[in-house]
């Protein structure tokens, strides 16, 4: 396919994801097959030790216009979705989490936005119109409150409450302007992409998703106090002119 032809690439970092990544690429092809445009779907392999990049290219020859990115060492999530996103080649280009947590198909309240002139759409499971299917526990939705509250104050993401759902998408233009300055290889690199774009001038539209909770989730309060480390790191980044 030549790069001008891919209106959209979808990329798909993965750590450990032998087990479900195939259905998450299979429902994803499923959608994107019936589409009238062409597109890519990348699978970017952050040095899993279990099976995902042999299940992955195990299905290769099944889903079209799908190929893997196979890092043999672990980066990190922000590392592996910059590396996607600057090697994709579609006009938009989105990232999604493995465990299909936002299904693709609410891509579709993401192309009125671009349309309209927006470059940076994210999914968001905080504002009017989003729905959380299945329910957390009132500590963990008071606890991540209080921790979004506390990013924006620090990151200067006023308004935007949800800075971490998986699901964001870019115009070709916006990748390749915030990406290749991103630093943050782990946790905070949302907030991290998303500071880039507020600095650059990039209108940051937020649309309301459906999101599955995946209840084998491990983020937990650890993952919290090393993500706010990375984003008083990106404050710090800010002051020293590091993002120039």
């Amino acid at each position: 396919m030549e790069n001008q032809d891919t209106y959209l690439s979808v990329i798909i970092p993965a750590y450990k994801e032998g087990k479900r990544i195939v259905k998450t690429l299979k429902e994803i092809d499923k959608y994107l097959s019936k589409q009238a445009y062409a597109y890519e779907i990348i699978v970017v392999n952050d040095g899993s030790p279990d099976k995902t990049a042999e299940v992955v290219r195990k299905v290769i020859p099944e889903i079209k216009n799908l190929r893997m990115i196979d890092n043999k060492e672990n980066h990190g999530k922000g590392y592996v979705v910059r590396q996607g996103l600057i090697e994709s080649k579609g006009k938009y280009r989105i990232f999604t989490d493995a465990d299909n947590s936002t299904s693709i198909d609410q891509i579709e309240k993401m192309w009125p936005e671009f349309q309209n002139g927006c470059e940076v759409v994210i999914g968001s499971r905080d504002i009017k119109g989003a729905v959380i299917a299945v329910p957390q526990s009132w500590w963990r939705i008071t606890l991540g409150n209080i921790f979004n509250l506390i990013v924006q104050i620090i990151s200067g993401l006023f308004g935007i409450w949800d800075t971490q759902c998986g699901f964001k998408g870019f115009t070709k233009k916006a990748v390749q302007d915030i990406f290749p300055r991103c630093k943050i290889n782990r946790f905070a690199f949302d907030v991290e992409v998303l500071v880039l774009a507020k600095k650059l001038g990039y209108k940051i539209k937020e649309i309301p998703v459906v999101w599955i909770n995946d209840q084998a989730s491990t983020v937990g309060f650890k993952s919290m106090v090393k993500m706010l480390i990375e984003v008083f790191q990106i404050r710090w980044n800010l002051i020293r002119h590091k993002y120039v």
